[in-house]
């Protein structure tokens, strides 16, 4: 079953940043573009990279690892350079001032 838990406070994460949380025992990236929030499996499948200590470029609403540089797409997950390497990607909702993100389990 999938359920919305809350991640962070909206005002916790400033636009152009990203985070980690743990969320049902899966370490989540969130990100801020703008006070559009994203959700990403945190690890990269390269290396196993912290992808929610990476750089976030708020024009391609893209994710860079800080490791070895793979890219991913905050929208679905994709690498835009070979869609068919992607992470997990969440649903998230505003509610007030609540980043919630579905997590199954």
């Amino acid at each position: 079953m999938t359920d919305f838990v809350k991640a962070i406070t909206s005002g916790d994460l400033p636009p152009g940043n990203g985070t980690v949380v743990e969320v049902k025992g899966r370490s989540i990236a969130i990100f801020n573009v703008g006070g559009e929030f994203y959700a990403l499996d945190n690890t990269c499948i390269h290396r196993g990279g912290p992808l929610g200590e990476g750089y976030v470029d708020s024009n391609c609403l893209t994710v860079q690892c800080p490791w070895h540089g793979w890219e991913y797409s905050l929208v679905n997950g994709a690498s835009p350079v070979n869609p068919l390497a992607k992470v997990e990607k969440f649903e998230v909702r505003v509610e007030g001032d609540d980043v919630m993100v579905a997590v199954e389990g």
